[in-house]
């Protein structure tokens, strides 16, 4: 079975029990600020597990692409991968457990569908603990459905409880092995974890289940490792083709790091490498598999190569990779480029620095220590120096039985943290560095700018971030090309102009129907509580700007002086970027 046939199967199954097929949600969560990348398939639905009404419906099903990074160090044997797709089906309130486990012991084992042998599936339920019962009731309906008792395991919360680290929708779950490999989980979410620990009932209980794609099509095909089934192993096959020596692990890395690199950049909110949030797990993928490609004698730029096969594979059942296909390879291109200057004068320098002679325990000059290590300061030394993210030297450690002084070299990289803040670090409100004086005033001049731009550029103009210091303001917003510099003029020139009138800010604190009435712009509705400010500049019946907004605000347009671009960049893919200063005349 291929990975499509199995999506189709599974699709095909579950329409016919009543679920509505939704699409794959973009990587980049919006309900969870916590986490940098959807990693489960109940990332983009938590609204909805928490008791809102989803337009589908209460019977849902997908297939979500997912990234993972906590195991990045397993990528390369069979089983781990950093993306892959999850099956899913849910369950909002609309059934419970007896209809979930129902239906996945049928999907499994009729011949119809995947016609697994029954006598090699076993399951495994909650035992329970101080907080949350023993789920006697799976393990009974297990038990109805046909699971011998002696397949049914009772284990502890790091199996069989599932739930988001800093809270939100949780509760048991039951996990389904097929020859002791694990296939499908279902999880029954009935609980909501609060910021103090504590487990409240959900408004409803929902059903949240996930299988994971490649996994299960390798159980099905009778392979052991993932890499053995498609689109993986067309990958593998084409870095094998540009590699001059054989390596199993590296193939596989960089197989699985540069599928995972395109769909970040291929996102339909396409991310760019950088070295903060998103852009530097990005950056970290695409550096750790240039490496291994010069370990398999890759001489020549192929990053862009497996990207643009990945894209040719999985490009029609994920549209938008076709769409941001030239940003993608580019992307490719420019980081190979910039890393690859540097890459090779970094491999020599940590050679220099571990091989370097040492004084031996009597303190002889001159006598290499038997063991070698790589001290934090040195370590840290290669990262800014040279660009050698941590995980390439940790590899490199282990292949050269060099011991890695990983401890100093985190507290070398906080030291530089704290120094250079990143855009994520010190946040106020609305991406604001503080609430100082200077900080709201360009707080506020972000409000003019995004009107600003809609006007001279149009309506598909919307806000996709914000970060603001004392400094400067920083607008990320939805726009595919250039800005010419008659265009960046005429934006400049209508915030003066607002400017120059000294217009008044208004509060007003309405509903957020009333918000969305009235035509409040607003960036993450699903954050917003049933009451929302809205922040006006000008006349409330023909306001120059209107947006929802948590954030301080002066209170008349005329305090910020003068509007300044210092720059207009690109972001990501279909977003640009623009710098900006205010300050008196």
């Amino acid at each position: 079975m291929t990975t499509r046939e199995l999506k189709e199967k599974y699709f095909e199954f579950f329409k016919q029990n009543g679920h509505k097929a939704i699409p794959s949600a973009s990587l980049i969560p919006e309900n969870d600020p916590g986490a940098l990348f959807t990693s489960a398939g109940m990332h983009p639905l938590v609204p909805y597990l928490l008791g809102e009404k989803h337009p589908a419906g209460d019977r849902l099903v997908n297939v979500q692409k997912c990234i993972r990074t906590g195991d990045i160090d397993e990528v390369g044997d069979d089983v781990h991968l950093t993306f892959f797709e999850m099956l899913g089906n849910w369950g909002l309130g609309g059934y419970w457990k007896k209809e979930a486990i129902e239906m996945s012991w049928e999907f499994l084992t009729d011949k119809k569908w995947l016609g697994l042998n029954k006598k090699k599936i076993s399951v495994s339920v909650f035992v329970g603990d101080s907080e949350i019962p023993k789920d006697e009731e799976s393990a009974e309906i297990w038990e109805s459905v046909g699971v011998p008792k002696d397949k049914i395991k009772f284990l502890g919360r790091e199996d069989n409880f599932w739930g988001q680290v800093a809270g939100g929708p949780c509760g048991p779950c039951s996990e389904m092995f097929y020859e002791g490999i694990e296939i499908w989980n279902d999880v029954f979410m009935e609980f909501n974890k609060t910021v103090d620990g504590k487990y409240e009932p959900l408004k409803q209980k929902n059903v949240d289940t996930g299988m994971g794609v490649e996994r299960t099509v390798a159980v099905l095909s009778g392979k052991k490792n993932v890499f053995d089934i498609e689109p993986l192993k067309s990958i593998v096959r084409k870095v094998q083709e540009l590699a001059k020596t054989k390596d199993t692990k590296a193939e596989r890395i960089i197989a699985d790091h540069l599928r995972a690199a395109t769909f970040i950049m291929g996102d339909e909110k396409g991310i760019a490498p950088s070295n903060v949030e998103q852009g530097y797990v990005l950056r970290r993928l695409i550096r750790r598999a240039i490496r291994y490609g010069k370990k398999l004698g890759i001489e020549k730029s192929f990053t862009h190569e497996i990207g643009k096969l990945v894209i040719d594979l999985m490009g029609d059942e994920y549209p938008e990779l076709q769409k941001n296909k030239d940003f993608v390879i580019e992307q490719f291109i420019q980081e190979e480029e910039k890393f690859g200057k540097t890459l090779e004068k970094g491999l020599k320098e940590f050679e220099k620095l571990v091989l370097r002679r040492e004084p031996d325990k009597r303190g002889t000059i001159g006598v290499a220590w038997d063991q070698r290590i790589l001290y934090g300061k040195d370590a840290f030394y290669l990262y800014q120096t040279f660009g050698l993210p941590k995980e390439i030297m940790q590899d490199l450690c282990r292949e050269n039985n060099v011991e890695f002084n990983e401890k100093e070299f985190d507290e070398e990289f906080k030291k530089h943290q704290e120094l250079s803040r990143t855009a994520t670090a010190g946040k106020f409100k609305s991406g604001l560095a503080d609430n100082s004086e200077q900080v709201t005033k360009l707080h506020t001049a972000t409000h003019l700018l995004l009107a600003a731009l809609r006007k001279v550029l149009g309506d598909h103009v919307y806000q996709k971030g914000s970060n603001i210091t004392a400094e400067r303001l920083r607008l990320d917003f939805s726009h595919s090309e250039k800005m010419t510099a008659e265009q960046i003029k005429k934006v400049e020139d209508a915030v003066n102009e607002v400017i120059k009138k000294n217009l008044p800010v208004n509060c007003n604190e309405v509903s957020l129907e009333k918000a969305k009435e009235i035509g409040a712009m607003g960036v993450f509705e699903s954050k917003y509580g049933d009451k929302v400010k809205v922040y006006s500049v000008g006349a409330p019946d023909c306001p120059y700007s209107c947006e929802i907004c948590a954030g301080p605000h002066i209170t008349h347009t005329g305090q910020l002086g003068y509007f300044k671009i210092l720059k207009e960049e690109a972001s990501s893919a279909g977003v640009r970027r623009i710098k900006a200063v205010v300050g008196q005349n």
